[in-house]
């Protein structure tokens, strides 16, 4: 005994509290019994088999009945109380419309629901915004196809309208082929009898692509402006060699019609084709102005769309192959306000060809963009005071016509 005293005494810390707790545990289960068989009454279960009575039986049919009433005045109340809420909410579409909100114009049953399930008023007005841009979409996307429509019922109509010009006016086109034979019957007598003008087109190598592109416009341009004058020039594309930029651009551009162009495009030097005598280099670098067109002279225009970064190329050109250069007097006869006076060639050459047909500097600086100058310089009181004179005197109508380089300029 003394033995398993000594043996358990070390461990009889730990062996106190689980005894204590078991007991602990066995007095309050005896204390809780006690409680429910004093508290609980017992409860009898009736019989299965035994009938029920007549007054249960009114009982439940009662409550039966009571809960069938109430189901139905739960489902007529739930219909009208929605029928309002929809009714609430088309009169805040309809208030909000009014107030200039974005909101649809027709508003159908499912988006009426959707819009009384939304949490918050934001909510409602963020799906009202969704179904104006909607609307709005179907609205353009309805007037561009009624646009298309009318377009191309109008395209249908002057299809009409053209095809029956055609099948009464057939003359049309043999006009247009005579004006074409007309025109290249023009060419053909400015290649035998007309005056030469030369583009000098030795400039490819100091030209960007996109200059040399615009370039090649204006010549274009200036050809067909050339070629329905009234008396055209004998055009000349001189320094052109085979195979350059200028020459590829310009095949491109005409296509089968580059060999059958009534000009002269040749590698020749201008200085091989005519004697240096008659040759006239026009540049706006020269220090001489050109007071009246020559009839028998050969004007060069150089082939170089210049801008400002290379300036005096083309006067340097000309001094040397010791050539006469000449500029148009613009200084002379206009109020010039803005930019350099480097024009286009379309321009120069629908200069040079007034000049040509008119002798009038006053109709061939029309050419000239408005944009850069102010208009005519007035004649000084001098030369208004002789004029009057001459005219008094009857002393002008005596000179022969174009006699006398007298000009009226108006402003």
């Amino acid at each position: 005994m003394s033995i398993t005293v000594c043996f358990l005494r070390p461990f009889a810390r730990f062996l106190v509290p689980y005894t204590l707790h078991r007991k602990r545990r066995n007095l309050y289960s005896a204390v809780l019994q006690r409680c429910m068989s004093s508290k609980i009454p017992s409860l009898s279960y009736p019989n299965k088999d035994s009938t029920s009575s007549p007054e249960q039986l009114e009982l439940d049919g009662w409550k039966t009945a009571m809960k069938s009433s109430m189901q139905e005045e739960d489902g007529v109340s739930t219909v009208s109380s929605k029928e309002d809420t929809l009714a609430a909410t088309r009169e805040l579409i309809e208030m909000w419309r009014l107030l200039g909100r974005e909101v649809p114009e027709h508003v159908t049953e499912a988006e009426l629901k959707v819009i009384m399930e939304c949490p918050s008023k934001s909510a409602q007005k963020k799906y009202l915004r969704y179904l104006f841009c909607k609307e709005r979409k179907k609205k353009a996307k309805q007037i561009k196809k009624e646009v298309k429509a009318e377009a191309r019922e109008k395209a249908k109509l002057l299809e009409t309208t053209e095809e029956a010009e055609q099948k009464d006016f057939l003359f049309l086109r043999l006009w247009d082929r005579l004006i074409s034979n007309a025109w290249g019957w023009k060419g053909v007598q400015a290649m035998q009898f007309g005056q030469p003008l030369v583009f000098d087109m030795g400039y490819d190598n100091y030209m960007n692509l996109k200059e040399l592109h615009n370039t090649v416009s204006q010549l274009l341009e200036s050809e067909g402006c050339n070629r329905r004058n009234v008396d055209p020039f004998h055009i000349y594309f001189c320094n052109l060699k085979l195979d350059s930029a200028f020459h590829r651009e310009l095949v491109r551009r005409y296509g089968e019609k580059w060999d059958k162009l009534l000009l002269t495009a040749t590698e020749k030097s201008y200085v091989d084709l005519f004697p240096k005598d008659n040759i006239i280099y026009l540049t706006a670098d020269s220090p001489n102005v050109m007071t009246t067109f020559k009839h028998d002279k050969i004007y060069i225009i150089g082939s170089f769309v210049d801008r400002n970064s290379q300036r005096g190329m083309s006067l340097a050109k000309a001094k040397r192959l010791n050539l006469a250069t000449e500029r148009l007097p613009l200084d002379k006869y206009l109020q010039w306000e803005i930019g350099n006076k480097n024009l286009t060639l379309d321009q120069m050459i629908r200069i040079l060809l007034s000049m040509k047909n008119t002798g009038s500097w006053e109709e061939a600086l029309k050419f000239v963009p408005k944009r850069k100058h102010a208009g005519y310089l007035e004649i000084s009181q001098a030369s208004q005071e002789v004029y009057s004179k001459l005219k008094k005197t009857k002393i002008l109508n005596s000179f022969p016509k174009g006699s006398l380089n007298v000009q009226r300029w108006k402003r």
